[in-house]
């Protein structure tokens, strides 16, 4: 689903959902999950337990002007059932867009699992202009997917 400030795609993934959420609270994983070539390596991240905590990531892309470091702040968390952070550049409050993985159990051994970016929230427009959202398209999202069906399947 595209609309004009966000994006969700979804995919069934042949894998428990705790599993899934095993990998996706761990934010070195998502240096191999991340679809869009960004995400390098993570700076400081033990694994999500709750909401509050914060995880940084090295980052590099052309939008930032080369290499980069982001705050994440979770925002949305309940085991085994969904995991969210909003993202920042180091340093800097969230400016609105957040990552939400939502994982719904389809039987024992498979998994609903959806990957929301939500940039709603963001106001400021010069970051907006900036940015030009959605900075992550819709293929990249799914290569996610695809990378963590892979993850989890490995």
């Amino acid at each position: 689903m595209t609309d004009t400030d966000r994006i969700s795609v979804s995919r069934r993934i042949d894998a428990p959902a705790k599993d899934i959420f095993e990998v996706l609270t761990l934010p070195s994983n998502h240096v191999k999950i991340d679809g869009s070539g960004f995400v390098r390596s993570v700076d400081q991240g033990d694994r999500i337990q709750e909401t509050g905590s914060k995880f940084v990531m090295n980052m590099e892309g052309d939008h930032m002007g080369g290499e980069y470091q982001t705050d994440n702040w979770v925002s949305a968390y309940a085991e085994n059932q969904m995991v969210g952070w909003k993202t920042a550049p180091a340093g800097v409050e969230p400016p609105g867009w957040e990552w939400l993985w939502e994982l719904k159990a389809d039987g024992a051994d498979a998994t609903d699992v959806t990957l929301t970016y939500d940039w709603s929230k963001v106001t400021d427009k010069d970051l907006l202009e900036k940015l030009k959202f959605p900075l992550v398209p819709e293929e990249d999202l799914e290569a996610s997917l695809g990378n963590l069906a892979s993850l989890v399947s490995s």
